[in-house]
Formats: structure tokens, C-alpha cells, sequence
């Protein structure tokens, strides 16, 4: 384990060699609390059925940035929407998506790119969002937020969910061992795991509050909300950092609206 700056291809080969090792077991450790056709936005349990972050889709043609095996597109297959496309940087994520299509019989077209370098057109799509997908692993976040607006037709909405930044300041323990801050807020060094010859082969990057705003807002965007989710009552799962111990008391997820003027 290290901390240090990783770029953007370097970054892209570790997230491609990670997800391919561990798709298997995340999805069957988390594939029932996501479901075949789900759409949970975060460990704390917010769900696009209630929540409605993305508004009215009906009609909609929607692109999900960071997919894993779509399960956030497949239920939108469900609410009317015209068109979803999906994408994730991990060949063996799109193969549990494909996987899933045939068990439910709703297929989201996938491919295998890179959300640094969007294989889409410009003002292709009227609703871009992320529900943990990628944005964790890109290290430029004012880079990464500009290929997906530049995908977004004026009017269009879009909406990511990642590790709120406050959790940066501490270790990875979902007990009361984990509520001692340990890192600086604004230390923005990636966490990086090595092989023996000193590769890259894991790397998750920290932008703070003001660099997600920032990238919205140099995106040409306009920020209209930031959803902090509480911690449920009836939630007592544990997910690698987060559980109800930390989660009802520090905020382990950031959700960022934003509209295309």
C-alpha cells in the first residue's frame, strides 16, 4: 500500500486489471442488495425509486458511466426510458451485465471504455449518471466531469454518487476504530496498491468537495443539489468502510446533481 500521484493511463490499466480480478466476488457478495434490476445509489441504501434524482426519464435517452453489471440501466429499462446505454472500463463486469440480460430478459447495451475518454458523441444523451461507478478512479476529476457534460445535450441532467471526501480522513473500518481521522482532508496523493515490480494494480483517488464543485462548474454545468445520505435505521449491512456504526455519524457518500444550461 502506498500513497502517491498516479496518472490517468496508469490509473485506467490498474482499475481494468482490479475489476477484472474481483467482479466475481462483488457481485456475489453485493449482487442481492443491488438486484438484477436495481438502482441504489449508494451502501446507504438510496434508491432512484424513491429518490428520484434523475427526474422524469420517460422518454429519455440515457447513458450510465461506471455500470459493473448494469443493474442501475436494467432498471431503468423498467420506468419507460427510451434509450440506456451503459459502460465500464472491466471486460468481466460487462460479462455478469450480459449475464444478467439473459437470466431477466432485459438487455442494456454495454461497452468497454474508459470514462476519461468517452467513445460517444457530443449532445448524445438527455440524462449522464454514475452510481459509484467510475469517478472514484479517475484522477482528474475536472477531466473526467467534462466528457460526460460533453456528452449531455443542453437541457440534460446528470448525476454521480461517490465516497464523500470526508472519508478520506480516515481509515477504512466501518467500527469505532475507524472514527479516528488519520490523513489530511486535503492530502490528495492516490491510495495505491503495488505488485512485486511496483505496478499500479489498484488506485483510488480523493478530490475534496471544492474539486468536485469546481470540475461541475468548468464543466459548464450548473450544481443543483449535493445529497449527503443518512444512514437508515433498518440498514445494518456492512460494506467494506461503510456501516451503521460510521454511517450515523459521518456521511460516507456524496451525490452531486447538475444540469446542462
Amino acid at each position: 500500500m502506498d500513497r502517491r500521484a498516479v496518472g490517468a493511463k496508469e490509473s485506467a490499466r490498474a482499475g481494468r486489471y482490479w475489476w477484472d480480478g474481483a467482479a466475481d466476488a462483488y457481485q456475489a457478495e453485493h449482487g442481492e442488495f443491488l438486484r438484477d434490476a436495481g438502482f441504489v445509489w449508494s451502501p446507504e441504501g438510496l434508491d432512484e425509486a424513491e429518490a428520484r434524482l434523475l427526474g422524469d426519464v420517460t422518454d429519455a435517452r440515457v447513458l450510465e458511466i461506471g455500470c459493473g453489471a448494469g443493474q442501475c440501466s436494467r432498471w431503468l429499462r423498467t420506468q419507460g426510458v427510451a434509450e440506456v446505454v451503459a459502460f465500464d472500463l472491466s471486460w468481466r463486469q460487462l460479462q455478469h451485465s450480459r449475464r444478467i440480460d439473459e437470466q431477466t430478459d432485459l438487455r442494456v447495451p454495454t461497452v468497454q471504455a474508459d470514462a476519461q475518454r468517452l467513445p460517444f458523441a457530443a449532445d448524445s444523451f438527455d440524462v449522464v449518471f454514475s452510481a459509484f461507478g467510475a469517478f472514484p478512479f479517475v484522477p482528474a476529476a475536472e477531466s473526467a466531469l467534462a466528457e460526460a457534460a460533453r456528452t449531455l445535450r443542453p437541457g440534460g441532467r446528470f448525476v454521480f454518487s461517490v465516497t464523500h471526501p470526508i472519508r478520506w480522513c480516515f481509515p477504512d473500518d466501518p467500527t469505532e476504530h475507524g472514527l479516528t481521522v488519520r490523513q489530511s482532508y486535503f492530502d490528495r496523493r492516490a491510495y495505491v496498491e503495488e505488485d512485486e515490480d511496483g505496478r499500479a494494480i489498484y488506485a483510488e483517488h480523493h478530490h475534496t468537495i471544492g474539486d468536485w464543485v469546481r470540475g461541475i462548474v468548468s464543466a459548464g454545468l450548473v450544481l443543483r443539489d449535493l445529497i449527503e445520505p443518512e444512514w437508515p435505521e433498518d440498514n445494518d449491512q456492512v460494506w467494506g468502510g461503510w456501516g451503521p456504526v460510521r454511517g450515523r455519524i459521518i456521511p460516507g457518500t456524496a451525490v452531486f446533481s447538475a444540469v446542462k444550461p
